[in-house]
């Protein structure tokens, strides 16, 4: 199943920033292991389509906003793996689909629209059983692919990188964050920084997840949780919010590294990483690996619906 993609490179990123602190800063491209299917998203995925496939389903089932990732990714795993899918997009129908949605349909997604009131119970038995009642079997998979099949992929996204004394990634849910710190030794620590406004409740979702997980019995690199720390001020608002700061960053970045970012959580992360340097939160001397968690299909979609906005404003 992994054969199709591509091994994530890592480079260095050579600045003045980074001179000034004394540091080494790396970049893992998670970005580019595939088109379609890449990020930490694929590794989300990859124990949930296995467990579907040992199950025999035929069909999977997730949960999404009108520009995710995750239904972006499972669509075209879908389609990679001949697998029916089935999306519940939380919100009302918006023609013409946005570029994430198209994108899901042309790869044979089903896309069922729900209300916001419906979709907060996406979690529960109720809402899962009268799903399935509906559809038929399906193979559920939460939203962002938030689970223990989740955490188990994400625990492998580390491999053979190179040592690296920090490991910062973008955190929404928490369970990429999760996996890492389970692959991290005890030499090691990790930062995640929230795209959620007032994220430092994730630390209970984290610690949720690595209780559960290490009671689970699945496997562990380093059977044990390495350090971990929130950084909780760079969500720029909170979720999906963005300002021309950002932006412009975003658009500095990939111009200066040859790097794109995604609004939503890489160039949040990214920002914050290069303020804190600028701070002297770091030690000189110390090597930070940035991942590189992909999404950038999500840029497309908001940059579009920026500029029909934009037009609309232009036209009264």
């Amino acid at each position: 199943m992994s054969s199709i993609f591509l091994p994530p490179p890592t480079q260095q990123i050579h600045c003045n920033i980074t001179q000034r602190a004394g540091i080494k800063l790396s970049v893992l491209r998670l970005d580019l292991m595939h088109p379609w299917v890449n990020g930490n998203k694929w590794f989300k995925l990859k124990y949930n389509l296995l467990e579907a496939e040992e199950k025999n389903f035929s069909q999977l089932l997730t949960f999404g906003g009108a520009y995710s990732n995750h239904i972006f990714a499972t669509a075209g795993a879908g389609k990679l793996f001949g697998l029916q899918t089935i999306g519940v997009i939380r919100g009302e129908e918006r023609l013409p689909l946005n570029p994430t949605l198209s994108f899901a349909v042309q790869q044979g997604m089903q896309l069922v629209y729900c209300d916001r009131t419906t979709y907060r119970q996406r979690h529960t038995t109720e809402l899962h059983a009268q799903l399935k009642e509906r559809y038929g079997e399906v193979f559920i998979i939460p939203e962002g692919g938030s689970n223990l099949n989740g955490v188990r992929g994400c625990t492998e996204i580390l491999p053979e990188v190179g040592d690296f004394d920090i490991v910062c990634v973008a955190c929404g849910t928490g369970t990429t964050f999760a996996g890492i710190l389970l692959s991290l030794t005890h030499k090691q620590r990790g930062i995640a920084f929230p795209i959620l406004k007032n994220g430092s409740f994730l630390q209970s979702e984290i610690d949720s997840l690595l209780q559960s997980y290490l009671a689970s019995g699945l496997p562990t690199p380093n059977n044990s949780v390495c350090t971990g720390e929130l950084i909780c001020d760079y969500h720029f608002g909170g979720y999906a919010k963005i300002n021309d700061e950002l932006l412009k960053f975003s658009q500095q970045f990939h111009q200066t590294h040859g790097i794109p970012l995604d609004y939503v959580y890489t160039a949040k992360m990214f920002y914050g990483v290069m303020d804190l340097l600028q701070k002297e939160f770091f030690s000189k001397g110390d090597r930070i690996l940035l991942v590189h968690t992909g999404g950038l299909q999500g840029n497309l979609a908001r940059d579009q619906s920026a500029l029909r906005i934009e037009q609309r404003l232009q036209e009264r």
